[in-house]
Parts: structure tokens; C-alpha cells; sequence
């Protein structure tokens, strides 16, 4: 199997990744740390996913997809930290200055987890944070110790997988998801 990361361009794709089974159902659309609280809470159904199809024709495109072959098989969200929740943030800290990306969600489609997806996209997303002048990408990963994860909470991805990709530990957190603390690791792209 040949994984291939792309900008995530193509909005059925990128539906088929973090859109709902039902075009009125209120998920995530991987939204909750791209805008503000208030906006959020107020996009219902249909309107969540017009506002994605926005993202995905904006430059630069909200994230990458993992395709084998012509199917999406999985989605990371990263973006410049100043365009997300996370320049806010009370509980993930600021490190420094530097005008970082923010890698915040990694998720693979069933039927193909255990393949080395989420390496790929992890890899991609870094890659494509390159490509646009990125000085460093920063994830907020679950540092579960080898526990085991619900797999509905592990979309910040697992700190193991972000370390085997060159990142490093920063600075702790106090943003805790599944029972599990979250810390900062970045990696540096200068």
C-alpha cells in the first residue's frame, strides 16, 4: 500500500473524513478548535458543512487527506496556531513568539487503521506546513503511556507517533482529554 498526503483541496473527501453520516447532524466537522466558541455552537447541520466547503477552497486548505490510491483514508487538520483556538488558549501554553502551526487533529477511516496512516499524515501535514514557510508545527497529543485510547478521543493523536516523527516535547499542559494529560511537542522547520 502507497499512502500519498495531500492538501486537503477536494470537500467530498474531507466530508467523508469528519463529515456526519446525516447532512443535518451536528458533529464536529473538525471545527471545534478552528473557530470560535460562539460561532461553533451557532453553525447547525447543513451550515457546518457549507462552512467547511469554504475552508476547503480557501488558501491555505484547513488540512491534508491520506489517499490509497483514490480513497481518502485519513485527515489532519493543521493551520497557522494564530487562526485557531489555540492562540487563546488557557490551558495549552505559548512556548515562544514564533508564529507556529498547529497540528490538532489526526484521524483515520476504519477498515484502515493499523496500516501507518496516521504516520503519513502526521508527516504530510508537517510537510505541507513546510511548504507554506512554516517555522515550527506544534501538536497537542494524549500522552497515554501505552494505555489504551477510545478511539472517538484519540483525535489529537498519540505523543509515541508524534516523537517517532522528529517532535519534541516542549511544555506541558493542563488540557486533559479521556482521562489522559495532553503536552506540547513541536517540531522545528528552520
Amino acid at each position: 500500500m502507497s499512502i500519498d498526503v495531500r492538501p486537503a483541496t477536494v470537500f467530498d473527501d474531507v466530508r467523508a473524513l469528519v463529515g456526519p453520516k446525516r447532512p443535518d447532524a451536528n458533529v464536529c466537522w473538525c471545527l471545534s478548535y478552528r473557530i470560535p466558541s460562539k460561532l461553533n455552537n451557532e453553525l447547525r447541520g447543513p451550515a457546518r458543512g457549507e462552512y467547511v466547503a469554504g475552508l476547503v477552497r480557501a488558501d491555505p486548505p484547513p488540512g491534508v487527506l491520506a489517499y490509497d490510491g483514490d480513497e481518502a483514508v485519513g485527515w489532519a487538520a493543521v493551520a497557522p496556531r494564530a487562526d485557531t483556538s489555540f492562540a487563546t488558549s488557557r490551558k495549552i501554553p505559548h512556548v515562544d513568539d514564533l508564529p507556529v502551526w498547529s497540528l490538532w487533529c489526526v484521524r483515520v477511516r476504519p477498515g484502515h487503521r493499523g496500516q501507518g496512516i496516521s504516520h503519513a499524515l502526521i508527516d504530510g501535514a508537517v510537510e505541507f506546513a513546510r511548504s507554506r514557510e512554516a517555522p515550527a508545527v506544534e501538536a497537542y497529543p494524549l500522552d497515554n503511556r501505552g494505555a489504551k485510547v477510545d478511539l472517538t478521543m484519540a483525535y489529537p493523536g498519540l505523543r509515541k507517533n508524534f516523537e517517532a516523527a522528529g517532535f519534541e516535547f516542549a511544555a506541558e499542559t493542563t488540557s486533559v482529554l479521556a482521562g489522559f494529560p495532553r503536552v506540547l511537542l513541536r517540531i522545528d522547520l528552520r
